[in-house]
């Protein structure tokens, strides 16, 4: 049995970031067959197309570690009812130069947790947005807008039973997408 590689890119530097208790969590419910591989993204310069000929060590790793992916998974929190500028300049820097996106054709899955009422709803609402235009095909359904609530995940991180079957429903399918789509 192959493993399938996924690059997971956390829109949260937060030490305590809820996404990323999230995305340790979720990985727990996937077949021992998908490897969920975080990506650094607190290292990177702010994009500047000037740069494009000459990437920092830290964009060409960031895409190296993509390429090497065979899915992509999202989990983000919203700021400012968007998505956070962390993630929106991991998503420049990997997408340039024109024409040689890191991101394209890649499957993704896109989850995210915040403490308001909706979640991530409009964060992963522009998200989608985002990767639409690059060329990476994103799970649309089950969407999962999580409210962070005391038992959302376990004492030792992991998601608690009174989400797991939802999220185990989530996870089942992503990984069906990313079997699908990275053919």
């Amino acid at each position: 049995m192959s493993q399938t590689k996924i690059a997971v890119v956390i829109g949260s530097l937060r030490k305590d970031s809820f996404n990323r208790k999230l995305a340790l969590a979720i990985a727990h419910l996937a077949p021992a067959n998908f490897t969920f591989e975080h990506v650094r993204i607190d290292d990177l310069p702010a994009y500047n197309q000037d740069d494009d000929g000459n990437q920092a060590p830290a964009v060409k790793r960031l895409k190296s570690e993509i390429a090497a992916a065979q899915g992509l998974l999202f989990v983000t929190p919203e700021y400012n009812r968007s998505i956070p500028g962390v993630l929106k300049n991991a998503i420049d820097n990997a997408s340039r130069p024109y024409g040689q996106s890191a991101w394209a054709g890649k499957p993704a899955g896109v989850i995210g947790v915040s403490v308001g009422a909706i979640g991530t709803a409009l964060a992963q609402q522009h998200l989608r947005n985002i990767l639409a235009y690059l060329d990476v095909p994103t799970m649309g359904q089950p969407e999962v807008f999580l409210q962070n609530k005391e038992g959302l995940f376990d004492d030792k991180g992991h998601v608690a039973e009174a989400s797991k079957q939802f999220l185990q429903a989530w996870i089942d399918k992503y990984v069906a997408w990313v079997k699908t789509h990275s053919a």
